[in-house]
């Protein structure tokens, strides 16, 4: 699927791209219903919309996963899209799973403790996953992925991912696509992992920025003399690069070492070399 006039798309074909690809993805793993963490931002909202589509409502169970510092607002967005899309849902607090891991060590970070979070959440949607037999549908944006702005084996974590091929600014596009209320698509994105935190303040740029950059310099392949010469920042450009580069691990599976003749993940590929079903 191309991308037409820079970040525009046609959202309805993507919208059909996607629902296919949740059904054939994790059909084909023998399962039939899916689990994900519904925070209340964009990318969840959108993903559970998706995951509604394409499974029907009853085989999604969505989990809000507040902890005691977590905005009243992103509750009640995350119950809106509950009562939008008619998907299953729990509540599974996880202030004392947090607390209990930094009981009796030195006070932590921002980033420590945010990482804690994400991941505490992750585990209780693996946990889900194998009380139910659902699969874990993942939320992390293009945008996110590429620049390493999430938590890895935290939010980064899931078995399939319907949207980590869309920049940030095209999951808002989506979003009105499939009539995701404007409380979540006009807020200010945050990973509300403190009081007042902000994606955009956080990563120094706005994601209409970043995206158009990111665009120019992956699907267009400029190089960095003809993106400055258009009349983009140096600095930026020369950030967000570093930023994707370094960050390439968290897009990986684990390294590993090569000594036989058919290493996992590099050599031997399950679904090419076997061509077995399940």
């Amino acid at each position: 699927m191309a991308i037409g006039n820079g970040l525009d798309l046609n959202y309805a074909l993507v919208e059909e791209m996607l629902v296919t690809f949740l059904q054939n993805e994790i059909r084909k793993f023998g399962f039939t219903s899916a689990v994900l963490g519904l925070s209340g931002g964009i990318d969840s909202a959108v993903v559970c919309e998706l995951a509604s589509r394409a499974l029907g409502p009853e085989n999604v169970l969505a989990v809000m996963m507040p902890y005691r510092s977590s905005s009243q607002a992103s509750i009640d967005h995350a119950r809106l899209m509950v009562d939008k899309t008619g998907v299953n849902a729990e509540v599974a607090d996880i202030s004392a799973v947090v607390d209990a891991f930094f009981s009796g060590r030195q006070e932590a970070s921002r980033l420590r403790k945010g990482n804690i979070m994400a991941r505490s959440r992750m585990l209780f949607l693996y946990d889900i996953s194998a009380r139910d037999g659902r699969l874990v549908i993942g939320t992390s944006n293009k945008t996110e992925l590429l620049l390493g702005y999430g938590t890895l084996f935290g939010d980064m974590a899931s078995a399939i991912n319907p949207v980590g091929d869309l920049y940030k600014t095209q999951l808002w596009g989506l979003a009105r696509h499939l009539d995701i209320p404007d409380e979540l698509v006009s807020k200010p994105p945050s990973a509300d992992l403190w009081e007042g935190q902000c994606d955009e303040e956080d990563l120094g740029f706005s994601y209409q920025e970043v995206d158009d950059l990111l665009y120019m310099m992956l699907e267009k392949r400029l190089d960095r003399a003809t993106i400055i010469g258009l009349g983009w920042d140096s600095a930026l450009y020369d950030r967000v690069r570093t930023m994707v580069i370094r960050n390439q691990y968290k897009r990986m599976m684990p390294v590993i070492a090569k000594i036989s003749s058919r290493t996992p993940g590099i050599d031997f590929r399950y679904a090419r070399d076997w061509q077995a079903t399940v």
